[in-house]
């Protein structure tokens, strides 16, 4: 089969490798339809690691995939194939601590798609999941959302895991796809008002046309001051999606007493700061958030509902052989990408 495969430091080549064969009586077979590309894949692509997870060539990235299935194992009776599913990329043990109390996204034993030293990406003609990790979309779902439903699951998760969204109102600092997704799962909530930035101006202008109350350019606004002009007792809660430091210094200027900041962006550096003197006297909570646990389902459905549309997201489309060039587009914030798709077919 065809794999798209990082062979070095910004160096991604299509190779051909055998293909997967079923060998676990619980999973399936997929023919790939459709992967995003991520941030995290091109951070791998880009610089070889992200924290202390470290890429050892040659190695397939991507983890936001839908596909049909095609094989299924002799215990799956959940699937059959033809069946139209999205992937969610993490595959947890159901057997540690963390699994038991309900927090499958930290499982002892977790394994990812496209993770260093977990599980090769899904950039590839045919994968091999558990099928408890295949959730079958409704007919009217495009294969294109059915991709998009990893980063909104991520985005349904971090609302669900701050405050009640009725009537909150709510900063999101970094307007990419996860940021997006925060939003759109946020209003489908209710939220009351969305505070935006992002210093690509095409994306703060995606998010107005999206429903945004109010979006700044930190590069050339002060945006603690913007805000507090509009929302003078400041936010409920702060999304941090972009994984800067001076967006989590913002999100502590932005918050109200009693607020929450929820970081959610992945940064390429080891430490945060913050400032004590604000946090301790205005006691604020700071929760970071891990991927998603248990939203996958809960993001089809929206999706499938109309509570959230996504489709906007998607603004490249690349076949499997033009993944580099995908891959360099994203890295440069390239002629007004949010979303790029590779498509198989």
């Amino acid at each position: 089969m065809r794999a798209a495969t990082l062979t070095g430091i910004r160096e991604l080549e299509l190779v051909d490798t055998p293909p997967p064969v079923l060998t676990d009586p619980e999973d399936v077979r997929i023919r790939m339809k459709t992967v995003g590309i991520c941030g995290s894949d091109v951070h791998y692509y880009t610089t070889g690691r992200i924290g202390s997870q470290v890429v050892h060539y040659p190695y397939m990235v991507g983890h936001e995939g839908a596909g049909v299935v095609e094989e299924i194992g002799a215990s799956v009776t959940q699937l059959k194939p033809g069946d139209r599913v999205a992937i969610d990329p993490a595959v947890s043990c159901h057997k540690c601590d963390q699994c038991r109390a309900g927090r499958e996204h930290t499982c002892r034993n977790l394994k990812f798609l496209g993770c260093p030293g977990q599980m090769d990406g899904c950039l590839c003609d045919d994968l091999v999941m558990p099928a408890k990790c295949c959730y079958p979309i409704p007919e009217t779902m495009s294969m294109e959302e059915a991709a998009l439903i990893e980063p909104l699951s991520i985005g349904v998760y971090a609302v669900q895991h701050s405050i009640p969204m009725a009537n909150a109102k709510i900063g999101i600092l970094g307007m990419g796809p996860i940021g997006l997704s925060v939003m759109q799962a946020a209003q489908a909530a209710n939220a009351a008002a969305v505070y935006a930035t992002d210093r690509l101006d095409y994306r703060c202008e995606a998010a107005t046309r999206h429903g945004a109350e109010w979006t700044g350019n930190p590069d050339r606004v002060n945006i603690a001051e913007s805000v507090h002009e509009l929302e003078a007792l400041g936010l409920d809660v702060v999304f941090e999606c972009c994984g800067q430091q001076e967006a989590l210094d913002q999100a502590f200027e932005l918050l109200k007493p009693g607020g929450t900041v929820m970081i959610v962006g992945i940064p390429e550096f080891d430490r945060f700061s913050f400032p004590a003197d604000t946090a301790r006297r205005h006691e604020l909570r700071l929760q970071h958030v891990r991927r998603q646990n248990n939203c996958v389902q809960k993001a089809i459905d929206l999706v499938a509902s109309g509570k959230i549309q996504p489709d906007f997201m998607v603004t490249h489309r690349f076949e499997l052989a033009q993944s580099k060039t995908a891959f360099d587009l994203v890295d440069q914030y390239a002629d007004g990408v949010v979303k790029a798709m590779i498509h198989f077919d």
